[in-house]
């Protein structure tokens, strides 16, 4: 299964973020340098998400991660997931080991 982004629960998390941060959709509009408010509205209501520009604004502002404002279907990877950290720490030798054996024509 292909991760999507899930726009209503990005729009209800960008809508908490705002208010646990005190800021209003016309202080976001006025840091993005945005024409108008309705395409705040829009990602808050879900219909359309923000642009990945504007998410990386939002990520400055909201001083966050792009991963804790987009919400999706892609199973979250707990950090102390033991298994996880195995593999990742088995493929980064491995990949050290071939670059030693790599041959370049």
């Amino acid at each position: 299964m292909v991760p999507v982004i899930d726009n209503i629960e990005t729009g209800n998390n960008i809508r908490r973020i705002m208010q646990n941060q005190g800021l209003t959709v016309k202080d976001v509009k006025k840091y993005l340098g945005l024409g108008c408010l309705q395409s705040i509205y829009r990602w808050m209501n879900g219909a359309n998400v923000p642009s990945i520009d504007n998410l990386y604004a939002l990520s400055n502002l909201f001083q966050m991660p792009i991963d804790e404002i987009v919400r999706g279907n892609r199973p979250k990877i707990e950090p102390r997931d033991e298994h996880y950290y195995s593999m990742r720490k088995r493929m980064l030798a491995y990949c050290r080991l071939s670059k030693k054996y790599l041959y370049y024509d």
